[in-house]
């Protein structure tokens, strides 16, 4: 599955606290909790922040750690700059912290003069200060700060980070002392998206469900799994068309989901990705077509007859794995071959659709089709209406997955005619929106200070009028800044990630490993597979593209070498729940056939990531002693 590869805020820091180098406060318990903020003197919401922080270290003392760096906006605020230089050269007589409470107590703007004064007071050599003040190096200080910052992609202050993991919740006392202090459901939770965060995540709970599956599947449990994925389950008789086996259900119903997905990925990047540009878009292209042709062609050299259905097997690639391999390697694999891998996993995701709608049909029935039609009719209608609510489209599309399944179609590809029609707003003036919540959170300040002056008792801020006057504005203009399509892909992206797809592997990779290869095309079927799989994806694409590249209709991603363009290329091998989807089409599901083949799928991708990483070990390897022997 394609992965989105916009840039984003570092889950995690890249450089941890060091206390050598970065300004600590307090922390002395063995177990404390470091909670480090890239701040600006000047900005405000920093200032209220501080405030925070105070209360905060007055209820944990010594369990709590705060971590100062320097992000100082001079364009928002004029003088940022020049107050952490202030307080850098504070730092250089050991009065860091003196100076950052002092600076913090001024209002803005805050004179030279002034700085001067405090530091006189503080029994600092001034003539020292003054040239730190305008010293390199102690500028040097606050820019490395400020580009340790942007490399974890913090655009604005305040950005907190607790214990090294990006804090993104609310700022008030007890929201921040929650994070901090950890109840079991916080814990569960931080556990939770620290698991999340990692590049592979995904693919991890993926191949943990495979596995469960191949246990369930070969030993004593095998009768208890068989009779959980072939019971039925529906509403009405056996025949109806709402009535499914649950691998039927995970296999149709559930995967319309994940198309949802894959539908809204594609959509994105062809209209603000990686797909726009039809020069960037060429190469990963040629690239994942000659991946689809080729292990096509492989499997049918080794496969005739009642096999050859299953020549699309080893045809599609799990992205999961693929980039989470890839992430590994860290700085020694260029950023572009990872944003070629993922374009070419989106062309990767329509070829398969495309297979599975044109040669996979399970027998049209004209009447439900039409029906279906029908309803993609009225999805395409309520879009030109600009209706923005995502309810009406879900209904629909629940229907339209029903009428597919009813007319000889896959269900699932319900997904992707729900992608298409999904609204996408035009982009906000954002001058409008600032001022909406610039007016809410106006009034609320005004409300609570008059409140805070009142000589009668009043109400509770949050008790007036002007609380839900104010919250209905903030969540109006936090809706606007994103489309339905956006919140539905946000909101659908976990589920399919930790739930959706290991269902469907749990479901579908449940194969009997005690098959008998001497039965007719067994080997052959799995030979093809595999060879499909770790031969062929890798040629294909290196193929396509070295012939995009020398006819120079493409080139190769800047920064890329060709050892370590052939190591991405042999871990799209990798194949992934639609892989097994489609042995599922390809052959009847439960046969041996089936089963032989989804074995080929798991001992071809283990193969394929295997010699995919060690291909990219030896380029990076390589390159470090070519760079070694450079003069």
């Amino acid at each position: 599955m394609a992965q989105d590869t916009a840039p984003e805020a570092a889950t995690w820091l890249q450089i941890a606290v060091n206390a050598e180098r970065d300004h600590v406060r307090g922390g002395d318990a063995p177990s404390a909790v470091k909670v480090l903020i890239y701040t600006d003197f000047l900005c405000p919401y920093c200032r209220r922040l501080r405030t925070v922080m105070k209360q905060l270290r007055q209820s944990l003392d010594e369990r709590l750690a705060y971590v100062f760096r320097h992000f100082p906006n001079e364009r928002a605020h004029p003088g940022a700059e020049f107050i952490a230089r202030a307080a850098e050269a504070a730092a250089k007589q050991d009065r860091f912290w003196e100076m950052h409470d002092w600076l913090y107590s001024q209002q803005p703007p805050i004179a030279r003069e002034s700085v001067l004064a405090f530091a006189g007071s503080l029994g600092l050599d001034i003539e020292r200060f003054r040239r730190d003040l305008d010293d390199d190096e102690v500028w040097q200080r606050v820019r490395d700060d400020i580009e340790e910052g942007r490399r974890n992609g913090v655009t604005g202050t305040p950005t907190v980070y607790i214990d090294g993991m990006r804090y993104d919740g609310a700022w008030d006392f007890h929201s921040l002392l929650e994070a901090i202090d950890r109840p079991v459901a916080t814990r569960v939770g931080r556990s939770a998206r620290a698991f999340a965060s990692l590049p592979a995540s995904g693919g991890i709970v993926l191949l943990a469900s495979a596995a469960a599956a191949l246990v369930c599947a070969n030993t004593a449990l095998a009768p208890y799994y068989q009779l959980f994925i072939n019971s039925s389950f529906g509403i009405g008789p056996a025949a109806h068309m709402l009535s499914l086996t649950v691998g039927a259900w995970f296999s149709e119903g559930l995967l319309a989901i994940f198309f949802l997905l894959v539908g809204l990925e594609i959509r994105r990047e062809m209209t603000a990705g990686v797909l726009v540009d039809r020069r960037a878009a060429i190469l990963p292209v040629l690239g994942a077509v000659g991946g689809v042709i080729v292990p096509a062609l492989i499997y049918l050299a080794l496969n005739r007859g009642r096999s050859a259905p299953g020549w699309s097997i080893p045809t599609n690639t799990d992205m999961a794995f693929t980039l989470g391999i890839l992430a590994l390697f860290g700085d020694r694999i260029a950023v572009s071959l990872r944003v070629f891998v993922a374009a070419l996993a989106v062309v990767d995701d329509i070829l398969s659709v495309l297979t599975l709608a044109i040669f996979y049909p399970r027998g049209f029935d004209a009447g439900w089709l039409v029906a279906s039609a029908v309803a993609v009719a009225l999805l395409f209608a309520i879009n030109r209406s600009r209706v923005y609510s995502a309810w009406p489209y879900a209904v629909i599309a629940v229907v339209l997955g029903l009428l597919l399944h009813s007319a000889g179609v896959h269900a699932s590809l319900a997904g992707i005619l729900l992608a298409a029609f999904l609204p996408t707003r035009p982009t906000p003036r954002p001058e409008l929106l600032f001022g909406q919540v610039a007016t809410a959170l106006a009034e609320l300040e005004h409300a609570e200070r008059e409140a805070k002056q009142a000589l009668t008792p009043q109400l509770p801020i949050e008790q007036q009028p002007v609380w839900d006057w104010a919250t209905r504005n903030l969540a109006a203009a936090t809706d606007r800044l994103t489309s339905p399509a956006e919140r539905v892909e946000r909101a659908v992206a976990p589920w399919t990630a930790y739930l959706i797809l290991p269902l469907f592997a749990f479901s579908a990779t449940g194969v009997n490993l005690s098959v008998n290869l001497a039965a007719p095309d067994a080997r052959s079927i799995l030979f093809g597979v595999v060879a499909g799989l770790v031969i062929g994806k890798p040629l294909g694409i290196a193929l396509a593209s070295l012939i995009a590249v020398k006819t120079r209709i493409a080139a190769l991603p800047e920064g890329v070498t060709i050892p370590s363009f052939v190591g991405a290329a042999c871990l799209c091998g990798i194949g992934d729940t639609v892989a097994l989807l489609m042995a599922d089409q390809a052959f009847t599901p439960g046969a041996a056939e089936t089963a032989i083949a989804k074995i080929g799928v798991l001992v071809g991708s283990s193969l394929a990531a295997l010699l995919g990483a060690a291909v990219l070990a030896a380029s990076g390897l390589q390159h470090q002693t070519a760079a070694m022997k450079e003069p």
